[in-house]
């Protein structure tokens, strides 16, 4: 291959399912790419053991190994992956211009597939038994949990929900919430409360994770009188709400309350050839397959935009 041209057809900011999805439909198209995957590549699948609810994998795929597949496929149709993380993005110009931390890169446009992240609650041992009985997604996890007692982390309706899902294949799952009251709505609560397999523990901080290989248990204290006791379990589901990473488009792309991109036509964010896929702009499903059916629209879109604009970026002259 030749040298990088010096304007992309598009710039793909993250590496989840939606940017290499993005990165897939918009190389073959043939379309100039290059993927600034961030350090930290392959979004939160990286963190998944096995998956099982994507279609194609008929006897699941570990989430990394997943990963690695999607982003092959991408290099395979000519994208350039840049595992650096966008440190500046300057939206006034056009070309725009992408800033890393040791080059620059200029498009006609972008997609912001940058995700969300998971809140965690940063205990002692939480990360190092993540994959082995803590997870952040009940809906991807919770089938590896049949028979087994599990405890959900949270007092939201997103917890509520977890909790209610994974009484489809746990034994018994446990609600530990750390005030005295939940914020969830009154009809997920008495959807909880309804349920014969689901018990709350309430003015409970979590305060570690137990196990070595899995996790055995959780170490709780009371909110009021400092107690410590120790809750044997099986898996410890977090649903204290996710994070959108649009720190780096704050005030310039449009956003919710919780930050999550707003997109104004289709996939197109309010600055025209700026589009957005993915956990990025999804705080109701978040699964790998809808991050990847985004990718595909804003590609789509993007192609489509480019055209309006009467832009040729083909790679037919430097590949």
């Amino acid at each position: 291959m030749a040298e990088k041209p010096d304007i992309y057809g598009v710039i793909i900011i993250g590496s989840g399912p939606a940017g290499y999805t993005a990165a897939i439909y918009a190389a073959r198209a043939n379309l100039s790419v290059v993927m600034l995957q961030g350090y930290q590549t392959g979004g939160q699948l990286m963190l998944t053991s096995e998956v099982e609810n994507y279609p194609g994998f008929e006897e699941g795929i570990m989430g990394p190994e997943m990963m690695n597949k999607f982003e092959q496929q991408a290099s395979r149709f000519g994208t350039v992956m840049v595992p650096e993380d966008v440190i500046e993005i300057d939206f006034n110009v056009r070309p725009f211009v992408v800033r890393t931390d040791s080059s620059e890169y200029r498009a006609r446009a972008i997609i912001i597939s940058t995700g969300a992240s998971a809140r965690w609650l940063d205990l002692p041992n939480e990360k190092r038994l993540q994959g082995r009985g803590v997870s952040a997604c009940a809906t991807c996890d919770g089938f590896f949990f049949k028979n087994k007692e599990v405890v959900v982390i949270g007092g939201g309706d997103t917890a509520m929900e977890e909790a209610s899902f994974l009484t489809r294949y746990a034994n018994h799952v446990t609600i530990i919430h750390r005030r005295d009251t939940f914020r969830a709505s009154k009809i997920m609560q008495e959807r909880v409360h309804k349920n014969p397999k689901i018990s709350v523990l309430m003015d409970s901080d979590v305060i570690d994770v137990l196990g070595e290989d899995a996790v055995t248990g959780v170490r709780l204290r009371n909110t009021h009188t400092g107690a410590e006791t120790t809750l044997p379990t099986q898996g410890v589901f977090l649903a204290i709400g996710h994070q959108p990473n649009t720190l780096l488009f704050k005030g310039i792309i449009h956003m919710d309350h919780a930050g999550y991109i707003v997109p104004v036509k289709h996939t197109m964010t309010n600055i025209p050839g700026v589009f957005a896929a993915g956990d990025v702009t999804d705080h109701r499903y978040r699964q790998a397959i809808t991050a990847a059916g985004d990718g595909c629209r804003a590609a789509i879109d993007l192609e489509r935009w480019l055209e309006s604009q009467g832009e040729d970026v083909g790679i037919e002259n430097w590949n």
